[in-house]
């Protein structure tokens, strides 16, 4: 309740759940005893009334509960009432208990740590390509992997549109132990600005030109015109040579690895939409979620995806 109000209701909806609640319960109860007959018995012929309703020449008995089902019936009214009583559910009541799922989940966390944080204290000791190599520690790090990173590069680390592959050898920041844990702990922010100022043609050519730097098939003459301004606008971070800077997280324009090409979509498409457009790409800081030794153990596993 805690999480979907906030943390405490106003009085106003805390008053209007506990009526409602209690009130639902009371209703139940009075259906449950105003359906409780105890002097339907049979006539003299041993016949009994019934309700009045028919259905293919079948009556239906207006016979009482039956004793099981209405003693559990009962039975249920009676453990909500206690259930309520103990535990936190009617407004702001936090129950006879105390118990909340914040305190819970605190027990929980606390119990965990003390359990697994001489483990991974273990594990940080051991430098990355070292831990790499060590089986048991990498399934360890794959489930923290799966748990936290797979939702964006995917439960086989492969990536996806926007997302980097991370078992292949291309690295947007380093594949190195230290660029890797840096980007794990802190995080990173890309940024590939908009040149819709340079106008379609222009953006049509430099499009050439980037085509023809990973040997695709491209117009070579529009090429030659997109060289230059290629050379003015792009290599302070693409580099002279188009090999991408790891300092800026820059990509390396000569291979055949795209990270913002939809699977089938024309190569040129892809490349003309990034000039247009520009691009953002985010990488959150995990260090603030799962803790240093943690982040040493996924590095190592990210470090054995690619060696």
């Amino acid at each position: 309740m805690n999480n979907l109000w906030g943390d405490s209701l106003s009085g106003f909806w805390s008053s209007w759940i506990i009526v409602i609640t209690l009130g639902t319960i009371a209703f139940c109860w009075w259906i449950l005893f105003a359906n409780r007959k105890t002097d339907e018995v049979p006539d003299a012929e041993g016949k009994v009334g019934t309700t009045g309703h028919q259905a293919d020449g079948i009556e239906e008995y207006d016979n009482p509960l039956p004793r099981w089902w209405f003693m559990l019936f009962a039975g249920t009214i009676i453990f909500s009432l206690g259930y309520l009583a103990l535990y936190p559910g009617l407004g702001n009541y936090a129950g006879l208990l105390g118990w909340t799922q914040e305190n819970q989940w605190d027990k929980e966390v606390a119990r965990a740590e003390e359990r697994y944080a001489p483990i991974f204290a273990q594990y940080n000791e051991i430098a990355v390509p070292e831990l790499a190599k060590d089986s048991e520690a990498m399934r360890v790090g794959e489930r923290i992997f799966l748990n936290n990173c797979a939702v964006c590069h995917g439960s086989n680390a492969q990536g996806g549109y926007g997302f980097p592959n991370l078992t292949d050898d291309d690295w947007l920041y380093g594949g190195e132990p230290e660029n890797i844990k840096t980007t794990l702990r802190q995080g990173r922010n890309g940024l590939m600005p908009a040149w819709q100022q340079l106008g379609e043609t222009n953006i049509d050519n430099v499009t050439q030109y980037v085509m023809s730097l990973s040997a695709a098939e491209h117009d070579a003459d529009a090429a030659a015109l997109g060289q230059p301004i290629f050379a003015a606008s792009c290599v302070a971070c693409h580099g002279p040579q188009a090999k991408g800077n790891q300092a800026l997280g820059a990509p390396n324009l000569t291979d055949d690895i795209w990270l913002y090409r939809q699977p089938g979509q024309p190569l040129g498409d892809a490349i003309r939409q990034t000039l247009r457009n520009g691009r953002n790409g985010h990488m959150p800081a995990q260090a603030p979620y799962i803790g240093e030794d943690k982040v040493h153990l996924v590095t190592a596993y990210v470090y054995s995806l690619s060696h």
